[in-house]
């Protein structure tokens, strides 16, 4: 039986502490967890705050389609994308998403990315050179957690690094919760211009790089297409890695004795970062994830019409207790279990194996270096990004 709608609640966004999940997240999932709220610009949505229904969700595009309308009003409210992005095939569904999508898949294998593995390590140990060569404290943002996956996927690509500022500037208007249609659609364009150069030095120069490859193997893509691929690349292949580990990071401090299980047992490096990802992603506000409902569906008793805005949670998929016990807690002993961190389904990340390389690598490195590492303010006092999609900090100031 169908439950009855309630009036719509504010999406939740209020912390009672930083580095846990928004107030609201546990209540709704033990209690609704399938809810309407309502966004900051008054636009609803059904958010979806269990496991079971976010898998439901995120596997089904044929009833929760993906495709974004970049002429409806309500886009806005519950997406960020850049605007006139004609490949962005995480807002496609079908064939259309799975044409542009086969383009990458083999740039992101296991294989491909195990054989990055030395290159990225050596990434990491240049960078913690350079950070013990600083007087304390250090900011490991501007050290550590920002250039280093900005340098892999730099290169991985074939963008000069030269260029990192311009592409991070670019990434935060356009995650921002608060730039303008206009500031994002400009940011997207300098970021186009750049990559324009670098297609045109590509075809007469091609090197072993994924921009050389897709120039001279997938002839009949466009450049406007070539672009939004690439700047998707871009600006994903950093972010994230580069705000979860700094998460990470602090987490590990803030828990000495998970700290001394994850140095205490490097050959457990992958176990533990899974159980980072499982717990960390807990720490978003919801709605970054969105879907629309194509036929009329029922989901966990209430009934989701045609055309309304799903947003599954992905902060309390992986605390649900249904995925695993005393899912709240972190414990890098557990054995892992399938949390959603990357997503589910057709649209699961593409870059999952290199995140997962580049954040083994990067935390192991760091606190077999540093292993008196400790953070130089109160957990509570750094500036947390409540202001971008993608949660992490701004700075991360350490002394050792």
């Amino acid at each position: 039986m169908t439950c009855p709608a309630h009036e719509p609640i504010p999406l939740p966004r209020e912390r009672h502490h930083p580095l846990e999940p928004v107030r609201e997240t546990t209540r709704l999932l033990r209690e609704e967890p399938v809810r309407k709220v309502r966004f900051p610009n008054g636009i609803d949505a059904w958010l979806i705050s269990s496991h079971e229904y976010f898998r439901a969700v995120m596997g089904d595009p044929q009833r929760f389609s993906s495709r974004k309308d970049e002429t409806d009003p309500q886009m806005r409210a519950v997406s960020r994308p850049p605007v006139d992005n004609p490949a962005a095939f995480n807002r496609a569904d079908g064939e259309q998403h799975q044409h542009y999508r086969r383009k990458l898949t083999g740039q992101f294998m296991v294989k491909r990315i195990t054989a990055l593995r030395p290159r990225i390590q050596q990434i990491v140990d240049e960078h913690l050179d350079a950070v013990a060569a600083r007087p304390a404290p250090v900011d490991l943002v501007d050290t550590f957690t920002l250039p280093v996956p900005s340098l892999v996927i730099a290169e991985l690509l074939g963008v000069p690094y030269e260029h990192r500022q311009a592409f991070q500037d670019a990434a935060s208007k356009i995650l921002g919760l608060n730039p303008t249609a206009d500031e994002v659609q400009q940011s997207f364009a300098r970021l186009a211009a750049i990559l324009e150069s670098v297609f045109d030095a590509r075809l007469g120069d091609p090197r072993d790089d994924l921009i050389s490859r897709l120039l001279h193997e997938q002839p009949d893509l466009s450049r406007a297409e070539l672009t939004s691929l690439c700047a998707g690349l871009l600006i994903a292949g950093h972010e994230t890695t580069a705000n979860f580990s700094a998460m990470a990071i602090i987490t590990l401090l803030q828990h000495p004795d998970q700290l001394a299980t994850f140095t205490a047992h490097p050959d457990r490096a992958g176990r533990a970062v899974e159980e980072l990802m499982r717990r960390l992603t807990g720490n978003s506000s919801g709605g970054g994830l969105t879907r629309r409902a194509v036929e009329d569906v029922e989901i966990g008793g209430q009934l989701i019409r045609a055309g309304d805005w799903v947003a599954p949670n992905l902060a309390a998929a992986n605390i649900d207790p249904a995925l695993c016990p005393h899912a709240e807690e972190l414990d890098l002993d557990r054995t892992p279990a399938q949390h959603v961190a990357f997503g589910y389904g057709p649209h699961a990340c593409l870059g999952q194996n290199l995140a997962r390389a580049e954040l083994e690598i990067m935390l192991v490195s760091l606190f077999s270096r540093f292993p008196h590492l400790r953070l130089a303010v109160p957990a509570e006092e750094l500036p947390f990004r409540d202001d971008m999609l993608v949660y992490g900090v701004h700075s991360l100031p350490v002394t050792w």
